[in-house]
């Protein structure tokens, strides 16, 4: 401590910068603050200073707050780059049943293996123990039912592999709807609600806009993926 008590004040970034690149999982500005021993809100302005300077001159890296702290990525710009220098986790790798299931539980949480066998149509528990043994969801209770079956949700690892503070931040899917009725659907469907008065067939058009809908899941978080998963 009394080294970083000699630092000077144009100091404070640097040693930040070397406890963010010493760091693997997101930081709050509270622990670098009482490791630098001045307020959370000088380290934030330092951060934020840090991240517009990453910006600015086109760094080949990039600092965002995700999941309830500070962490570096690297820009999609050099995402090219960086793959072929090494082979890590890649969100793309998931199947398509993954992602599917992944963003029905990410947009629905807390969720049942049932709630998510309802919207897919299809048994899902083994993708959903596949994702559990990924790190990226979790089981967050049980819903007060016969049985009391496991509630999922998301984890942490999920928002920092997809760059977001909460699970707010996920896209919203009505934007992306092909056409009125599939937006009403989605909205319906994600405000839990039923589905009512969007056409003359509505067995056909829940079915197709439920296809859409998970679609459109899945293409959302790949976005955020190819965007965000250089932070690794």
């Amino acid at each position: 401590m009394d080294d970083l008590d000699r630092l000077a004040a144009g100091s404070v970034k640097g040693a930040l910068e070397a406890m963010l690149l010493a760091s693997t999982d997101p930081t709050p500005a509270t622990d670098f603050a009482r490791v630098l021993d001045i307020s959370p809100g000088e380290v934030v302005e330092e951060l934020s200073d840090l991240s517009a300077e990453y910006a600015d001159k086109g760094r080949g890296l990039a600092l965002r707050e995700v999941a309830g702290g500070w962490r570096l990525f690297t820009p999609p710009a050099y995402h090219d780059a960086v793959e072929k220098l090494v082979l890590s986790w890649d969100t793309r790798k998931l199947t398509q049943a993954a992602l599917e299931t992944l963003a029905v539980i990410a947009y629905l949480q807390p969720l049942t293996r049932d709630g998510v066998r309802a919207i897919r149509g299809v048994n899902s528990d083994g993708t959903i123990a596949s994702l559990v043994d990924k790190g990226l969801v979790r089981e967050v209770g049980r819903e007060a039912s016969p049985g009391q079956p496991i509630l999922y949700g998301t984890t942490r690892r999920f928002l920092e592999r997809f760059g977001l503070r909460s699970p707010k931040d996920l896209p919203p899917l009505e934007d992306f709807a092909p056409d009125e009725a599939t937006r009403r659907f989605i909205v319906e469907r994600l405000c839990g609600v039923s589905i009512s008065g969007v056409g003359e067939e509505p067995d056909l058009i829940d079915e197709e806009a439920r296809e859409v809908e998970l679609a459109e899941e899945a293409d959302a978080l790949l976005e955020l993926a190819e965007e965000d998963d250089g932070g690794r």
